[in-house]
């Protein structure tokens, strides 16, 4: 869960309290290297590839791909975009909307294959939205979507294309993933 989310959501000012580290930041770096081999591999190269990485987690992780993909092609430049979905989602009275997060998309998507970023899939609703918000942007050819965990849960039929790491969880439990590890823990009020 991202910083600022983890600040504003209910328990208002609840702490992460971290129980295991399930990746390192090694291990975070494979996992971005191979979804980055994969991408190539499915779309049979970078031609018409844009990597659009959600606010706030999936940032980060989309920059990174990026570079990744670019060193693998002697330096091609891969668009990356951010998209923040807060007036998308269908819980908008129930989660506060941050204005800090930013959309900046690299041009019409139009006829591009958008690779979606983010750093955990759990219900799939974030997703839904982002799926609503990017029509704004110009009709895509494809839309995958890349996530470092997957942690189940789901409730809407959604499913990742490219996944770090599949990670089982209750439903109660927290996932924090940055560029530095994946930990597991709960949030407790303060």
């Amino acid at each position: 869960m991202a910083e600022r989310e983890r600040k504003l959501t209910p328990p208002r000012g609840g702490a992460f309290v971290p129980r295991v580290q399930v990746l390192s930041a090694a291990d975070v770096h494979r996992a971005l290297t191979r979804i980055a081999h994969e991408i190539v591999e499915r779309n049979r190269g970078l031609e018409d590839v844009v990597v659009v990485g959600l606010q706030t987690g999936g940032v980060p992780l989309a920059y990174r791909i990026g570079q990744i993909l670019g060193e693998m092609h002697d330096g091609a430049h891969v668009p990356v975009g951010t998209l923040d979905v807060a007036f998308y989602r269908d819980d908008i009275g129930i989660r506060p909307v941050l204005p800090e997060a930013s959309t900046e998309i690299p041009g019409d998507l139009a006829g591009t294959v958008v690779i979606l970023v983010d750093d955990v899939l759990f219900t799939g609703r974030t997703i839904r939205a982002a799926l609503n918000a990017l029509s704004d942007f110009g009709r895509a050819r494809s839309v995958q979507l890349a996530v470092m965990v997957d942690r189940g849960h789901r409730e809407l039929p959604i499913r990742p294309d490219y996944v770090g790491k599949n990670l089982p969880t209750r439903f109660d439990e927290q996932v924090d993933v940055s560029l530095d590890g994946v930990v597991l823990g709960d949030v407790v009020p303060r």
